[in-house]
């Protein structure tokens, strides 16, 4: 399975609005700027995200985005599910041998498995960590 770049810049929308949960909203201008991404692109992925209410609008000057459920009640597979449609690693052909359709089974269920387990809460947590990682230099 090929997460294309509609599910990488959602999760990117969502990582950042997770790591905000709770404080003000934020506009799709600043996490466009913070992560170098086109706002115009963000703006055409946060309407499914809206639509599947994983994330509400704030109108106004001090308008932006939130999620509407808090970060760990909110999984990898929800947004990647919104964005990219059913996860699945290859289309499923009626006359595949019996191996395959089973390899491909198992390989669709690992994924899905990975992506259900993983919740905004852990993106996030291990996005900060990374920043936050201290050096020891020894002469």
């Amino acid at each position: 399975m090929k997460i294309s770049t509609k599910g990488r810049y959602g999760l990117t929308i969502m990582i950042a609005l997770a790591k905000n949960y709770g404080d003000k909203p934020i506009p799709l201008k600043s996490i466009a700027a913070d992560y170098e991404l086109s706002e115009h692109y963000l703006e055409q992925l946060i309407a499914p995200l809206r639509n599947e209410r994983l994330v509400k609008s704030v109108r106004g000057a001090k308008g932006g985005y939130l999620l509407t459920r808090e970060p760990k009640q909110i999984t990898a597979a929800d947004i990647i599910r919104t964005l990219e449609g059913p996860i699945r690693p290859v289309e499923e052909m009626d006359d595949e041998e019996p191996a395959k359709r089973e390899l491909w089974k198992r390989i669709r269920d690992a994924v899905k498995d990975v992506l259900e387990q993983t919740t905004l809460e852990d993106l996030a947590e291990y996005d900060q960590d990374l920043y936050q990682e201290e050096y020891m230099f020894y002469i």
